[in-house]
């Protein structure tokens, strides 16, 4: 078992790096690129998983990280790729606010959740304000991506993103969530992805696009 100052320096590291996915996907135009960030994310939960599972000895989140690894990592943007592939949606239309000010958003959202955050932190003996402060800034810019990105697919890339900040806040602040909850809803998410494959197909045949401005009803 690690030493609690130990476990709180090695998930500071992991939350810096989920935040770094978070503004890497935020700047991203080109949709394969998008996705193999989501696919980091999803394989850097799974890795704060297991190191939760080790530091803290709860054996339970060896399941949660292989959970995490198997459908965030490896399932769900591998069915996001096949489905961009065939659609031939390569490359994300110029977003509604250009890349540079949409950053300077997330770092303002950053500094937001920092301030936020510190009441909470200053009652948590679990954590460190910073590692409350990311997750919820990763919730943020994740719907951030959902709001500045035209395409369906992207605002979907948007929700999986904020639904791995709340898994990896939920990890970080409690040391887990209860393991059948946990189970419900990575099979929640699985249906979700499947729901929303057939959903862009469908609008795809219906308006020939997945730009909302172009989705108007024909006459």
């Amino acid at each position: 078992m690690m030493s609690s100052e130990l476990l709180k320096q090695v998930m500071s590291t992991a939350a810096a790096l989920f935040l770094l996915t978070s503004f890497a996907m935020l700047a991203q135009r080109h949709m394969k690129a998008l996705l193999r960030w989501l696919a980091i994310q999803g394989g850097l939960l799974a890795v704060t998983s297991a190191l939760v599972a080790f530091g803290a000895e709860f054996p339970e989140l060896y399941v949660s990280a292989i959970l995490a690894l198997i459908l965030k990592g490896i399932l769900i943007p591998w069915v996001l790729w096949k489905i961009i592939i065939h659609l031939g949606v390569h490359r994300e239309v110029e977003p509604l606010v250009n890349i540079f000010a949409t950053l300077l958003i997330g770092a303002g959202l950053v500094l937001f959740s920092f301030y936020v955050s510190l009441p909470i932190a200053e009652q948590s003996v679990l954590l460190t304000s910073n590692i409350i402060a990311i997750g919820l800034a990763c919730v943020l810019i994740s719907m951030l991506i959902m709001i500045t990105r035209s395409k369906a697919i992207t605002m979907v890339v948007g929700y999986l993103a904020m639904e791995n900040a709340l898994f990896f806040m939920a990890v970080s602040a409690t040391y887990g969530i209860p393991l059948v909850v946990e189970i419900g809803v990575a099979f929640d998410v699985l249906i979700a992805g499947l729901i929303f494959s057939l959903f862009f197909f469908q609008i795809r045949k219906t308006f020939d696009s997945l730009n909302l401005k172009d989705m108007e009803i024909k006459q």
